[in-house]
């Protein structure tokens, strides 16, 4: 009984401490709006050691706030650890305001590609590649008809899947055979992240409804645990399918560009993450847009068959230089 008349008060301090609506926010604005760290002084090693560094943030943070008037334009996260947030500035010496890309990641799309070239189907793997994309095709066909904005945010949740379940894999098979990849790892983990900066531009142009998001989660879920497993049993074929996936993206940013030119869609200015990820002119409009994103697809096209041209002639990816910066 005593015991617990003497935990009890204990206990409430605790949770008022813990789980108070003031706490809360004070940790949360301070432990993920930072934009840059700083280093604390000596006489704060061994606070931040046994202390969050968000509740150090936001003790010190208060008090420059009030060395300020009040008034605190650069955020910051007080910390021991060392890592610094360097500002990045432009080739014209403005600031880069991209947190997801650097400049170097940026790069001019080539449009001259062939975007005809198509793998006939010869062999039965192939056969079943090609009907296996065809089969997928159908239902979106169905369900998004000609939003064809909506129809590239779905798209490119699919197609981000298979580079990053690739170079997954192959990450994992090096550090189990102690072997090198031949850049495959980097190859196909720069697919994975080419794509989806495709769904982030297409993003600024159209909305997903919350049924479509719904839609994305469920496909998702299964075309990843689909793919992994089609990777572990047969990497040719998975890289084939990928292929011709790919060829179907063009055709359906050829479409896309069709309706643009036909005045159904409005040929909009192009998002400012577009203009600066492919170096595009001030100008630039929606259209420019899918010309680069096609260029991307036909090019991803090019490197998953070539993959799998060199499982089929009995060959490992790491025998060969991956194409790296394959653009």
């Amino acid at each position: 009984m005593g015991s617990r008349m003497a935990v009890a008060p204990a206990m409430k301090i605790v949770g008022n401490r813990l789980f108070s609506t003031e706490a809360s926010s004070r940790l949360a604005v301070s432990g993920f709006t930072n934009h840059a760290i700083r280093y604390g002084s000596a006489g704060h090693v061994f606070g931040p050691r046994f202390m969050g560094t968000a509740a150090v943030s936001a003790e010190e943070g208060g008090e420059e706030a009030k060395l300020a008037g009040g008034k605190k334009e650069d955020k910051a996260v007080m910390s021991y650890w060392g890592v610094e947030h360097k500002k990045v500035v432009k080739e014209d010496g403005s600031q880069w305001k991209w947190t997801c890309f650097r400049p170097w990641d940026t790069y001019s799309s080539d449009l001259s590609i062939d975007l005809g070239k198509h793998h006939l189907p010869v062999t039965w793997m192939d056969k079943l590649a090609q009907w296996t994309v065809k089969t997928l095709r159908w239902p979106t066909d169905i369900f998004f008809q000609r939003r064809y904005g909506c129809r590239a945010m779905m798209l490119e949740t699919v197609a981000a899947v298979p580079g990053m379940v690739g170079g997954m894999l192959l990450h994992l098979s090096s550090l189990r055979r102690f072997e090198h990849s031949g850049g495959w790892i980097r190859s196909l983990l720069e697919e994975a992240e080419n794509e989806r900066m495709h769904l982030m531009t297409f993003m600024e142009v159209s909305q997903p409804r919350w049924y479509e998001r719904a839609l994305v989660i469920a496909v998702q879920g299964v075309f990843f645990n689909a793919y992994f497993l089609g990777y572990l049993i047969s990497p040719k074929f998975a890289h084939r399918v990928v292929g011709y996936l790919e060829e179907e993206a063009i055709h359906s940013y050829t479409e896309f560009l069709k309706e643009i030119d036909k005045g159904n869609i409005d040929n909009v200015p192009a998002p400012a993450i577009a203009i600066d990820y492919w170096r595009l002119q001030p100008g630039a409009t929606l259209r420019d847009v899918v010309m680069v994103v096609r260029a991307d697809e036909a090019h991803h096209r090019d490197v998953n068959h070539y993959a799998s041209d060199i499982h089929v002639q009995g060959l490992k990816l790491k025998e060969l230089p991956a194409p790296v910066g394959y653009h």
